[in-house]
């Protein structure tokens, strides 16, 4: 990990007898993006939290740009910026009067701060609403503006956090845009997500943690590789007959339900076979079947199929309608 821009190894934090960030290790390179994947409760609010140093780690090390997150917890926050789950924006002040205001209180002179306000209105497309009050800005342009107040000051590593939570598609669209630039230009970038759709499409690696631990990383095309050579998604209507059909294939495959779709990896028409068979010879009656290339979605149920949700909620990420 010596070229890595984020450094995490070994990493753990407790909270009494829980766990809540089990020996976690993983890094980050200038000009990547890592996503940073796993069900409500895994851990991974706790991790950044110990990354951007509102924590303190209880055991292995964390570094930022070269700087400990214990020893040197100053120059990591100046090493960071962060844009978490909603806007941290004055609605009642304009585009620019936010920027001008943090760059101020980040030190910049007043003609510095109205010139790195310019650059950053250009470069994320707002200049045309510069001067109009935040509180009439649609979601996707504050929450372009929201990253353009963590970049005032340049830095090297920039932690987005669900940046895109309640954007309709054309504004994560843009978004996404943004962030492949910010990559591209060389930040080291980590992203939290319930999108699984986001992850493939911006992320070069992605790292799973359940429980507090890491339970899989590589990048999207790996993990992919993993689930199996194709997915059976078989459709029973009824559900006690689909309980019934998911009991019955557990025995000897992984499955996942997912509302009534019983979502089976295989490796060829030998697995696909015994899926069939195993149905048939029990009686139960399909509604639909049908066999895809894996897709995130896929891999996360996959890996995660023995790991219910600690906080019982049942919630996790967010599944795209569209089937891949």
């Amino acid at each position: 990990m010596s070229d890595a821009v984020i450094s995490v190894e070994r990493l753990c934090k407790r909270f009494g007898p829980t766990t809540a960030v089990d020996d976690v290790s993983f890094s980050v390179s200038a000009g990547s993006v890592v996503g940073l994947l796993g069900p409500n409760g895994a851990g991974k609010t706790t991790l950044i939290n110990c990354l951007t140093t509102l924590l303190t780690p209880d055991g292995g090390t964390a570094t930022v740009a070269g700087c400990d997150v214990r020893a040197d917890p100053h120059g990591v926050r100046a090493a960071l910026a962060v844009t978490g789950q909603f806007a941290a924006v004055d609605e009642t002040l304009t585009g620019r009067e936010n920027l001008v205001f943090f760059a101020r209180l980040l030190g910049l002179s007043r003609s510095g701060a109205a010139s790195r306000a310019a650059e950053l209105l250009a470069r994320f497309g707002l200049t045309e609403s510069a001067d109009r009050p935040v509180g009439q800005y649609s979601g996707g342009m504050r929450r372009k503006l929201d990253l353009a107040v963590g970049l005032v000051v340049p830095r090297p590593v920039l932690i987005l956090d669900e940046p895109t939570t309640g954007l309709d598609p054309r504004s994560r669209e843009t978004l996404w845009e943004a962030v492949r630039e910010l990559a591209a230009d060389g930040m080291a970038i980590l992203l939290t997500t319930q999108y699984l759709d986001e992850a493939d499409a911006l992320a070069d690696r992605i790292v799973v943690i359940d429980h507090g631990r890491v339970i899989a990383q590589g990048t999207p095309r790996e993990l992919k590789q993993q689930t199996g050579g194709s997915v059976c998604e078989v459709v029973v209507a009824d559900d006690a007959v689909r309980a019934r059909a998911a009991g019955l294939l557990t025995a000897s495959m992984t499955v996942s339900v997912r509302e009534d779709c019983l979502v089976v990896p295989v490796r060829g028409t030998e697995d696909l076979g015994r899926v069939i068979d195993a149905l048939k010879d029990a009686g139960i009656h399909a509604d639909d079947v049908a066999v895809h290339p894996p897709t995130l979605n896929d891999v996360f149920f996959a890996l995660t199929a023995d790991h219910p949700d600690p906080t019982g909620s049942g919630a996790g990420p967010q599944v795209p309608e569209a089937r891949a």
